[in-house]
């Protein structure tokens, strides 16, 4: 099992809620409401003040999530060459990758980055970034299920 898939299984339903659940459900969210946005040319009102409010939310959550896994994981087993071969190293590197997508946001609609931007331009970078985080979320799923031994053989794995 990667170690993306056990911090996903281990202490249920907590960590599943923590480090899946609650940032892919905002992420989503921030999508349905970028297209009502979008198609309905709204800029203003109560679904534009949801996306902001959630944009800011999941930005500053999904760092605090990539902080704490950076020093509680990734540096421990990179140290330790703990890594179940390659497969984990991507599916735990596209997964905190996330924060180079949403902590942007969070910070454009804190009005930190992009102040200069038309209104047009901001909704064009929102949702580009609001994609590529759902793109690399979904590829750290993808080969977070992926079982490591079909890669390589990996010595006792303790616990799993």
């Amino acid at each position: 099992m990667t170690h993306y898939m056990a911090l996903l299984t281990n202490n249920q339903p907590w960590n599943l809620i923590i480090f899946m659940a609650l940032p892919v459900i905002m992420a989503e969210a921030l999508t349905i409401s970028e297209f009502f946005i979008i198609f309905n040319k709204i800029n203003q009102g109560g679904i534009r003040t949801f996306n902001k409010v959630v944009g800011i939310f999941d930005g500053f959550y999904f760092t605090g999530i990539f902080i704490y896994l950076f020093i509680t994981a990734v540096i421990p087993l990179t140290t330790s060459g703990g890594w179940h071969t390659w497969v984990d190293v991507v599916a735990v590197g596209f997964y905190l990758s996330g924060v180079i997508f949403l902590l942007p946001i969070a910070l454009m609609e804190l009005g930190i980055i992009f102040k200069k931007k038309t209104l047009d331009e901001k909704m064009k970078i929102h949702f580009i970034l609001i994609s590529g985080f759902l793109v690399v979320a979904h590829i750290a799923m993808i080969f977070g299920m992926v079982n490591p031994e079909i890669i390589n053989k990996m010595p006792g794995m303790p616990g799993m």
